[in-house]
């Protein structure tokens, strides 16, 4: 296009693009657009941190007095509480139901193993255990494919900037707490931990929504909310009360939220999210005493689901350190092998997955089969021995949860407990763990990494034997927390929440040695096990450091093209035009002759915001300014964040060809301050301001001053090493030369 050339005339659709640099081949991100959520591949995009200041945002700042400050700050206390009451509810419903459901089914599997009926026993448990996995495989399938896994990882790309459909919604919601209760009830190795985390997010999203017109929630106090910001602070909370209701740790929720999970993190934001996890614990802690005194069946009486570890006196010496950091090294060695072997069993079902769901469900099926069978037919290969003199419970245990287990033994006799023993089921919940993480049903990874760590915690304990001051069951909780910080690589708030659990602070200690060491041995090798499973789900996740290798090259080396404007005073036309032939989400705005003497940036208007002022028609039959009419043709709220699942589509707006040949002034509604960088800026830096500021799109201009006033737009696929390598596939060898200089070991064992 002309320089001299008026906005408004009339143009050829190609006119709308223009060249990046001149000395630089126009490139496109090949970069995947899609990831699986849950079960599913789904698209993704990103959300909008950035606050849009175009004048109907300064024109409501400006409106707001002290009672809608007021209001807003009493609405974000509010909805917190309630994040909190609704989620205890969740964590408590989820107790209630699998301590039942699990419950009467070893019930009645113990009573006919006391008959001797061991046959029909295994029928029982096996096809029980069948029918709850295929229920929960089926719901999740058919449902709500993103309630599949944990979700702590969907949650964590969420904070991080990154959109998926569905995973917060009220249909994943209600699977994610149904499919929950039925897979941890059918004996699959998986845990509560994580889907709890997605459901406190899924509570959190939904009361963010900034009310619904569908039902009638059109009270103006909740529109402050329809931004991602506050959105973002709010899942932050109920991921927090997540973690506080699995394992009753409301400080250990705080510091997941903040060590794992959170991309962005404040004061305020801390205030409220412990604000949030006390809530969790007084609400709790309330409904399980009510359950105590024996109101909610078998709740409360075998301590199958709440934890209740370890609270005997701790004693220990200087000679009890050695076999503690041994204990770590083996953590950090059997996490970071945990991890590369899960991740290449999650890229099978990946590609299992792809043939169907008839396949996604045959694998849960066979999973729970194989499980039932290991969980059942162990116990016959372990020697039986006499009860204890010094037993401090009912021996043998009949009935409810205990140390002293009979199986098949004789009467007065019960299973023996030997190396061996700890070994073989060390390996099978190591094995049944990796496997049954990746079907399509709700499962978390907590609890079995926990139960792992413990019983190689406890081997090594009772190899030790009397050499040691330290107890089986100390060892068991050491292991645990070794196990956990070699996969999940978090130190503080596994330690808190592990302090929460246990009662015991006389652990701090030994607990904070285990998961440093352990965590630094593991860092060797691979990544924290939930950044392997975004990496292999195809999340664009920014990390919070720049890769060496991006110091080397500016972002006009990897700014990708063509780009799409539009101008000040645009035509229906061509907007519509550019909103049909592309999927950006954001557009440059520019001013031209006679509006500006030279090309000059103005803004950046959102997809989301053109759509708003196609929708509404407030055309202009000359190319002139709308000035202030503008405020009486539209209002803050149109152009409000919808709600989930909500969102308005190019193809569903008809125009007439008068409409068409009309324009629209874009000066009202365009972010007239976006961020912006020089061509010659180092990509690090750009990844970092990205990233700190959460940023969608960041826009580059030129240094030196030319006909183009702007290069083109970075968003975050920009910053993903596979679009850096595969346009300069130099650092590739460079990069592989360093790793081979530096870790010469890990790569021989990898």
């Amino acid at each position: 296009m002309s320089e001299d050339a008026p906005p408004f005339q009339t143009q050829d659709h190609d006119s709308l693009t223009i060249p990046l640099l001149s000395h630089q081949q126009r490139s496109i991100n090949s970069t995947s657009q899609v990831a699986i959520v849950g079960a599913n591949v789904c698209p993704i995009e990103s959300l909008d941190y950035e606050i849009v200041e175009n004048d109907f945002f300064k024109q409501d700042w400006r409106a707001r007095g002290k009672v809608q400050i007021f209001q807003y700050i009493f609405m974000k206390w509010l909805l917190c509480f309630l994040i909190g009451g609704f989620v205890s509810l969740a964590g408590f419903f989820n107790n209630l139901a699998v301590e039942n459901i699990a419950g009467v089914k070893f019930v009645i599997t113990s009573n006919m193993m006391l008959a001797q009926r061991y046959w029909m026993a295994f029928l029982v448990f096996s096809l029980s255990n069948l029918a709850l996995t295929l229920f929960a495989a089926i719901i999740t399938a058919f449902i709500s494919p993103a309630a599949a896994g944990s979700g702590i990882p969907e949650v964590k790309a969420y904070l991080n900037g990154v959109d998926a459909p569905g995973i917060l919604s009220i249909r994943t919601l209600i699977v994610k707490i149904v499919g929950s209760i039925a897979a941890v009830s059918s004996s699959l190795l998986v845990g509560k931990a994580g889907p709890m985390v997605h459901t406190g997010s899924c509570i959190a999203a939904l009361f963010g929504q900034g009310g619904s017109r569908r039902y009638g929630l059109t009270w103006k106090w909740l529109r402050f909310f329809k931004n991602d910001r506050d959105r973002r602070d709010l899942v932050t909370c109920g991921s927090a009360a997540g973690i506080a209701a699995a394992f009753r740790a409301p400080v250990g929720g705080v510091l997941f939220a903040l060590e794992e999970m959170a991309s962005w993190w404040r004061s305020a934001l801390l205030w409220r999210a412990f604000f949030t996890t006390a809530v969790v614990a007084i609400i709790l802690r309330a409904l399980i005493d009510v359950c105590l005194s024996g109101k909610c069946g078998l709740f409360g009486k075998g301590g199958l689901i709440m934890f209740d570890v370890y609270s005997a006196n701790v004693s220990y010496h200087l000679a009890d350190v050695p076999p503690v950091l041994a204990l770590g090294v083996i953590g950090g060695i059997l996490g970071s092998f945990y991890n590369f072997l899960l991740v290449k069993i999650l890229k099978v079902y990946n590609l299992v997955n792809e043939k169907g769901t008839f396949y996604k469900i045959f694998i849960a099926c066979t999973i729970s089969i194989f499980t039932s069978c290991l969980l059942f037919g162990l116990p016959w290969l372990v020697s039986c021995q006499s009860c204890p003199s010094d037993a401090s419970e009912d021996c043998p245990t009949i009935g409810r949860s205990g140390n002293y287990k009979k199986f098949q033994c004789p009467p007065a006799r019960i299973l023996t407990l030997q190396l061996s023993t700890m070994l073989i089921f060390f390996v099978t919940c190591f094995i049944l763990s990796i496997f049954s993480y990746g079907i399509v049903a709700p499962a978390g990874l907590f609890v079995p990494v926990i139960v792992t760590g413990a019983s190689y915690g406890r081997f090594i304990g009772m190899l030790i034997g009397s050499w040691g001051n330290l107890s089986h069951g100390l060892y068991a909780v050491l292991g645990a927390a070794s196990f956990l910080g070699g996969s999940m690589r978090m130190t503080v708030s596994l330690c808190v929440i592990i302090l929460e659990l246990t009662n015991n602070l006389l652990l701090l200690p030994l607990i904070m040695v285990v998961l440093l060491v352990s965590k630094t041995v593991a860092d060797a090798f691979n990544g924290n096990v939930y950044d392997l499973i975004m990496k292999v789900k195809g999340f664009p996740y920014l990390e919070t450091h720049a890769e060496p290798y991006m110091r080397q090259l500016t972002v006009a080396d990897v700014v990708s093209g063509p780009l799409q404007l539009c101008h000040g005073i645009e035509k229906v036309g061509n907007i519509v035009h550019i909103l049909k032939t592309t999927m950006h989400h954001g557009f440059p705005v520019i001013d031209e002759s006679p509006h500006s003497e030279s090309p000059v940036l103005y803004g950046l208007i959102l997809r989301a915001h053109l759509i708003a002022l196609l929708k509404k028609k407030a055309f202009l039959c000359t190319p002139v300014q709308l000035g202030a009419d503008a405020f009486r043709h539209f209002s803050s709220d149109d152009f409000a964040k919808k709600g989930l699942g909500n969102v308005d589509k190019i193809e569903d707006i008809e125009l007439t060809d008068e409409e068409m040949e009309m324009f629209l002034d874009l000066h009202p509604f365009t972010n007239a301050s976006p961020y912006t960088v020089v061509d010659t800026m180092s990509l690090a830096k750009a990844l970092i301001l990205f990233r700190e500021v959460g940023l969608r799109h960041l826009l580059v201009i030129p240094k030196i001053s030319s006909r183009a006033p702007v290069v083109g737009i970075l968003t975050r696929h920009d910053f993903m090493p596979e679009h850096i390598l595969g346009l300069h596939p130099s650092l590739v060898r460079s990069r592989w030369k360093r790793l081979r200089f530096q870790f010469p070991l890990l790569l021989k064992i990898f």
